[in-house]
């Protein structure tokens, strides 16, 4: 699979964009990802460390992503010093967030917690 093969065709974000947005969370995962959970099939959960450096960033991202993936849903909330970034999706996309759920594991080590 490359970088650009799970990225589902209702992507509205241009082709030679993907590659960019794709790197912006590879960042964000590589340097601040504590924790990964599966809350449910359609729902995954990130730890980040350091709200306040990470807070904006996240949320901004976030957005940006909710504007060209508009089957996403995000909810950034801060817990204890972290951010919570909680990503849900519908039933038809469940293999997007299985993929990007594959590809944070694979960046930083930190796997499914139960």
């Amino acid at each position: 699979m490359t970088d650009l093969d799970w990225v589902p065709q209702s992507c509205t974000l241009p082709t030679e964009e993907q590659p960019l947005r794709i790197a912006e969370w590879d960042e964000l995962l590589t340097e601040r990802l504590t924790a990964l959970s599966r809350p449910g099939p359609q729902r995954l959960r990130l730890e980040l460390s350091d709200a306040a450096a990470a807070e904006d960033r996240v949320r901004d991202l976030a957005e940006r992503e909710s504007g060209c993936c508009s089957f996403f849903t995000f909810e950034v909330t801060v817990v204890a010093g972290a951010v919570r970034l909680d990503i849900g999706v519908d039933a038809v996309h469940e293999a997007v967030l299985e993929a990007l759920a594959e590809r944070a594991t694979r960046l930083t080590g930190h796997g499914e917690q139960q």
